[in-house]
């Protein structure tokens, strides 16, 4: 699995986490979904984690045709950084299941 990188704000820690591609120079925006307020941009793509307790939200930022492919391995190596190993993740909002 590739290595990613991950730009975290000092003021606020998993509410305003970003991980960067590199190679495609795509971002994907973290969002707490316990802690912080989660509102859909248009254009583009997102994706939900539940794992235990926590619920979490992904979404793109400046989507342009991007593979999912790569955004799936991006949210999943973020999982793995977090130690999420039971995470799941879902193309709809996990608590409409």
């Amino acid at each position: 699995m590739p290595n990613y990188l991950l730009s975290i704000s000092e003021t606020e820690a998993l509410q305003d986490e970003i991980i960067h591609d590199p190679k495609s120079k795509l971002k994907i925006k973290v969002f707490d979904l316990l802690r912080s307020r989660f509102t859909p941009s248009s254009g583009e793509k997102r994706f939900f984690v539940t794992a235990g307790d926590e619920t979490l939200a992904f979404e793109t930022k400046g989507y342009k045709q991007h593979r999912e492919l790569l955004i799936l391995q991006m949210i999943a190596w973020y999982c793995l950084y977090l130690g999420l190993i039971e995470a799941q993740i879902h193309t709809s909002w996990p608590l409409a299941m």
